[in-house]
C-alpha cells in the first residue's frame, strides 16, 4: 500500500484492510469485487492484484508460509528486490538490504551523490552500500532504522540535521550541500486532459459498465464517458462517448459538477452530468466494457469505481441523490 501512496492516506485503509483480511489465506478466498472495494481510492491497481495472486500461490505452494527464501520470493507477483529484500531483513531478519526513497536520500547525502539516484550506476552504488553496511544478526533493526532516519530526520525539505545522529559521516553536510542531495530524474512532463462522464438513469436505476480485464482501472466499475476531442463541448463528448461505448442515445443532460482528480502524470478535469435515455433502447451493446448492470442508487456505494466516479458519488452522497 505504501508503494507509490503517501503515508498518511495509507493508515485508514490498511487498519480497515487487515480487519477484514487478517491473514494470507483470507486474501486468497476473497471475492476480488469485495477486494478491490476495500482498495478502492489508493490507486495503481495492479498491486492489488498482484496480492491477490501471490496470496493464491502462497496457499497452494507453499502451504500457505511466506517462503523465508529470497529467490522463492521474487518468483511471486509483485514482489522485486525491494520488497524481497524488506520480507527478508523485517520478517526473517537475514541479512538482506532494502532501499526506498528514504535511504536513497540518506547515501546520496551520505556519499554526495552528484548524479541521479535512480540512474544505474548510482543505483547500483546505493543498493551495495546497504548491503555492506548491514550489521550482522541485525538486519531487521538496521533497515527499519534507516527507513526511520530518512522519514523523519533526513527528511526530503528541511532536513533536521541539528538532530541527526549521523552527520559526522555524511559528505553532504561536511560541504553545505545537504539541500542539493539527492538529485532527481526530471519529471515527467504534467499532461491536462478534459473529460465527461454522464449518470444515466432509466425507471430509478442507474447504468454502470465494468472496465475490461487488462489496462487503465482494469474490472473497476464506471459511467460512460471519456475525453473530449478538439472543439467539442462536455455535452457533445459524453453523447458521442456514450453512442460508441454502448450504443446508447442520451438526452437531458443537466450538469452536476466538475470533479479534478490526478493519476500518474495526468491531470484531469472530469465534467460530470445525469441524463436520460433519448428513445426506448435500454439494452446496450458494450464497446469498451465487459459487463453492465441497471442498479438502485443507494446499491453504488457496493461497488468500487475509478477515484474520479468516486468523488463524484461522494459529492452525490452529501445530496440525498442516494435515496430517491
Amino acid at each position: 500500500m505504501l508503494q507509490q501512496t503517501q503515508m498518511y492516506r495509507v493508515i485508514g485503509y490498511f487498519n480497515r484492510w487487515i480487519s477484514r483480511f487478517p491473514d494470507i489465506g483470507s486474501v486468497a478466498a476473497a471475492d476480488e469485487e469485495e477486494m478491490l472495494k476495500h482498495w478502492e481510492g489508493l490507486g495503481y491497481y495492479a498491486r492489488l492484484r498482484n496480492i491477490m495472486r501471490t496470496a493464491r500461490l502462497i496457499m497452494t505452494d507453499h502451504n500457505g508460509e511466506m517462503p523465508s527464501d529470497f529467490d522463492k520470493l521474487l518468483k511471486l507477483p509483485g514482489i522485486g528486490n525491494y520488497t524481497a529484500g524488506a520480507i527478508m531483513s523485517i520478517a526473517f531478519n537475514k541479512e538482506y538490504p532494502l532501499v526506498d526513497a528514504n535511504i536513497e536520500r540518506i547515501f546520496a547525502r551520505m556519499f554526495n551523490l552528484d548524479r541521479p539516484v535512480k540512474e544505474k550506476k548510482t543505483h547500483a552504488f546505493i543498493w551495495h552500500k546497504a548491503k555492506t553496511m548491514l550489521p550482522q544478526g541485525r538486519a531487521r533493526e538496521f533497515n527499519q532504522a534507516l527507513m526511520e532516519l530518512g522519514a523523519l530526520v533526513c527528511i526530503s525539505r528541511n532536513p533536521r540535521c541539528r538532530v541527526c545522529p549521523i552527520t559526522d559521516k555524511c559528505m553532504a553536510y561536511g560541504l553545505d550541500l545537504v539541500y542539493e542531495r539527492p538529485i532527481l530524474q526530471t519529471p515527467p512532463r504534467t499532461i491536462f486532459i478534459e473529460m465527461a462522464t454522464g449518470i444515466l438513469e432509466y425507471n430509478d436505476r442507474i447504468f454502470i459498465q465494468k472496465r475490461k480485464s487488462k489496462g487503465v482501472w482494469a474490472n473497476l466499475w464506471e459511467f460512460p464517458g471519456g475525453r473530449l476531442e478538439p472543439g467539442e463541448t462536455p455535452e457533445m463528448a459524453l453523447i458521442r462517448e456514450y453512442m460508441e461505448e454502448t450504443e446508447l442515445a442520451i438526452t437531458t443532460l443537466q450538469k452536476i459538477t466538475t470533479v479534478h482528480h490526478s493519476y500518474m502524470n495526468y491531470r484531469v478535469t472530469l465534467h460530470c452530468f445525469f441524463c436520460k435515455l433519448a428513445d426506448d433502447k435500454y439494452e446496450p451493446v458494450l464497446h469498451g466494457a465487459q459487463e453492465y448492470r441497471w442498479v438502485k442508487p443507494e446499491d453504488l456505494l457496493r461497488y468500487a469505481f475509478p477515484s474520479g466516479h468516486r468523488k463524484l458519488l461522494d459529492y452525490l452522497a452529501m445530496t440525498d441523490f442516494l435515496s430517491f
